[in-house]
């Protein structure tokens, strides 16, 4: 939200009261507090009225500072608030003189200048970032004075301006679709369903972090409003409605580093199943479809060698008018447990769609509208709706009993040999004429509304399937959703365009504390052509999580083409043959909060070029992803310094520029960086698997002087294979531990002499086959 008029001015009616001093400070171990008048003080007059503001100082962890700003402390409503980790504060090192007080925790200092108010953040005493002047501000749209100030109105905001130095560029606040750099954008924080090709997002994130290794939490579950770059072009500007500001300054000094610490507060992604990451096909939403034509395209994939592992019912399993009562329409599945077992004997999962929305020809309407188990009017009536379904009302999470209510109708699904469950929607809630059963605030449940459903569904998961196996494929999201995985990235077009602005809207998620990602296969709304289609299928089934799925048509690849087939057969198999280095990299996000899909700034933070490059992302810590956008078959990708090795050819390039080059639908740019070691898993017809049994470790490009390691997780976790690399000369020392039968392969290599292992030579690879734990040095 904008307040001036230029550099001077303020908008017309507005009036801005900024701290002018620190007048008291209150220091206590864990906490500082700052009495803020916006007017100096001169003469003790000048104390008995005007504007002040409050400022408390705390650290929740280490390299974390948290700063809370009141007007009228009185007012602040804190229902709902974020779950955050946040266990007893950390003492404070405060220094305090008379020009100015520094609070500290760990390399992060604050520091307040008192005369002349500014705060500025210093790492180990390097400036990040600072506010001065006006920055800090209640800001007064229709401002009548001080006699008739009564209240923090809807016409009172609280605003934080911090400064961007040359060349800062800030990313993040969750799935957005616009430009991938956030500066020269205006955001609002609030879930809407708008599709992908609009500046409006189902997973709004008020955080945002900067390639200058710092990140800011503005912790308010309602709208912030995010100026970055605009109002004030040196500046990120964010405000939230009322007179209290929360956020919290988190350093990095890396941007990984920043997200590790940012998930410590938030919460860390979940770590989803194994074979959640295999191929997931869904019925699409508005194509005819009953037993007979689910089971044609499950046998129609296995029949043709496509090793799909999740089939999805889309919203009508359930019959029209009725979403949601979890009831099956048994016009079309008359024996649904039957069909279950029937489809659960061929080695599938199952997911069936839903939604908190329940319509009034539902089957479970009255239930919930006499126990009162939905959201309800001012005057006490249901709150329904004719948007999405006629009639609809939402279900009270906030209610205890209507939480459960819900659980319990999903339970019998699950009872029947459902294995998890797509949260549709969850975005369009109202904010006016509501009432919720515990009395939270509805502007701040608007976007927090999606939290409660989806931890809902997720608990329910846990408790009936254990703990790793519950799985969501979720729509919407705010601050902790990455929790309840997996997101997927809403309704897009089917087209190049959108193809390119879903991967945009995913690495944005992905920057904001979100460790797993997808999309629609192929694209939502309408029917893309077979190129679109095919070039759409290497993107998805190199993504963290892979689902075939449209609107009013199929997504299985026989009604594109035979070449269809041949390409979703081979990615899949792909993906399933890199399971053991990809639910490595998973096991590593559920840790660390680094995502399985990066984005190339938060890996090559220290080159230039990569700040701005959003079509290509690395996938882990090893493997870059380019996908190809275009009808002409060209793929233009960018490489940092250094070698790397193509994954499928083998053909080595040295990096720091850009790469054009024609593909066809069975390759896409899987560019290996130097110094790496990928695992590979001896099966492809299936994601979840023993990853340690014959697997394949493959060496790239390992520099003198430098080191690799790598690691096999079995399924449950446990490291199976560790195996460590050194080069010196024109030797390489091996070191590996395990218990298993296991191949290293040494790409672009040929051993003269290995000193343990059987060796084959082929044109270019050593393959050295071992078992067990070995000590060995390869000479070439």
């Amino acid at each position: 939200m904008k307040f001036s008029n230029g550099c001077w001015l303020q908008k017309e009616g507005c009036s801005c009261f900024a701290p002018a001093e620190a007048y008291f400070t209150k220091i206590e171990e864990k906490k500082v507090t700052i009495c803020a008048p916006t007017t100096h003080i001169v003469t003790r007059g000048d104390t008995l009225g005007g504007v002040n503001l409050t400022l408390e100082i705390t650290s929740p962890a280490p390299e974390i500072l948290r700063v809370r700003t009141y007007h009228y402390k009185g007012e602040v409503v804190d229902t709902p608030s974020f779950e955050l980790e946040l266990n007893e504060a950390l003492p404070l090192d405060v220094k305090d003189s008379e020009e100015e007080i520094s609070i500290a925790s760990g390399e992060l200092t604050l520091v307040i200048t008192k005369k002349s108010w500014s705060m500025t953040y210093y790492r180990n005493g390097e400036m990040i970032t600072r506010s001065a002047g006006r920055d800090l501000a209640l800001m007064k749209t229709d401002f009548k004075g001080l006699a008739y100030n009564y209240t923090d109105s809807e016409e009172t905001y609280m605003r934080q301006m911090l400064s961007l130095s040359v060349g800062e560029l800030v990313y993040g606040m969750g799935e957005r679709f616009t430009p991938f750099v956030k500066n020269g954008q205006s955001v609002d924080i609030w879930n809407a369903d708008g599709g992908t090709s609009t500046e409006q997002s189902y997973k709004n994130i008020p955080f945002y972090l900067t390639n200058k290794g710092y990140g800011v939490l503005v912790n308010h579950s309602e709208k912030v409003s995010f100026e970055v770059a605009t109002e004030m072009v040196t500046r990120t500007e964010f405000s939230v409605e009322g007179g209290y500001l929360d956020y919290f300054l988190i350093n990095g000094p890396t941007m990984k580093e920043v997200l590790t610490r940012y998930t410590d507060l938030t919460g860390k992604p979940s770590l989803p199943a194994p074979w959640t990451f295999g191929l997931w096909l869904s019925t699409s939403f508005t194509t005819n479809y009953d037993e007979a034509t689910v089971m044609s395209f499950i046998d129609g994939m296995l029949d043709r060698g496509i090793p799909l592992r999740t089939f999805h019912f889309d919203c009508f399993w359930m019959k029209e008018f009725h979403w949601s009562d979890f009831v099956w329409d048994s016009r079309v599945f008359p024996d649904p447990a039957g069909l279950l077992k029937r489809i659960k004997d061929k080695g599938l999962n199952i997911c069936v769609w839903i939604n908190s929305y329940i319509g009034q020809e539902s089957d479970i309407f009255d239930e919930g509208m006499e126990k009162g188990y939905f959201i309800k009017r001012t005057n006490g009536r249901v709150w329904q709706w004719d948007m999405w379904q006629p009639g609809m009302a939402l279900v009270d999470f906030t209610n205890p009993d209507a939480y459960k209510w819900y659980q319990d109708k999903l339970e019998v699904l699950l009872d029947m040999g459902v294995d998890c469950f797509k949260t549709d929607f969850g975005e369009r809630i109202p904010t006016e004429d509501v009432v919720y059963f515990d009395g939270s605030d509805p502007k701040k449940m608007h976007n927090y509304y999606t939290y409660l459903y989806n931890k809902c569904v997720y608990e329910l998961l846990e408790r009936k399937r254990g703990k790793g196996q519950a799985v969501l494929f979720a729509r919407s999201a705010t601050v902790g959703g990455q929790k309840f995985p997996v997101h997927w990235g809403g309704d897009c077009w089917s087209d190049y365009e959108s193809m390119e602005e879903s991967l945009r809207g995913g690495l944005s998620l992905l920057m904001s504390g979100f460790g797993f990602w997808a999309h629609d296969i192929g694209g939502f709304e309408n029917t893309s052509t077979a190129d679109v289609y095919k070039r759409w299928v290497a993107f998805g089934l190199l993504s963290s999580h892979s689902r075939l799925h449209g609107s009013s048509s199929y997504r299985v690849p026989w009604v594109y083409d035979d070449e269809a087939v041949d390409v979703v057969r081979f990615f899949t198999r792909l993906k399933a043959s890199l399971m053991p280095y990809l639910y490595k990299t998973a096991i590593e996000t559920s840790i660390s909060g680094i995502p399985t899909m990066r984005s190339m700034v938060l890996e090559f933070t220290e080159d230039k070029t990569c700040h701005y490059v959003d079509k290509q992302y690395m996938l882990g810590d090893n493997l870059l992803v380019a996908p190809v956008f275009n009808d002409q078959s060209l793929a233009e990708y960018y490489l940092p310094k250094g070698t790397w090795t193509d994954f499928f050819t083998g053909e080595e390039k040295e990096g720091c520029g850009w790469f054009t080059e024609k593909c066809d639908y069975l390759s896409i740019p899987l560019m290996v960086k130097e110094n790496s070691i990928v695992a590979m898993g001896a099966h492809d017809d299936k994601p979840d698997y023993d990853y340690g049994d014959d697997a394949e470790l493959r060496l790239y490009a390992l520099k003198d002087g430098k080191s690799a390691e790598a690691a096999v997780y079995g399924m449950d976790k446990t490291e199976e294979i560790a195996m460590t690399a050194k080069r010196d000369g024109n030797q390489i020392q091996i070191a590996v531990k395990s218990d298993k039968v296991y191949r290293i392969r040494l790409v672009n290599v040929i051993a003269i002499s290995v000193s343990q292992g059987e060796v084959k030579i082929d044109k270019k690879d050593t393959v050295i086959s071992l078992s067990g734990n070995a000590d060995l040095t390869v000479t070439f």
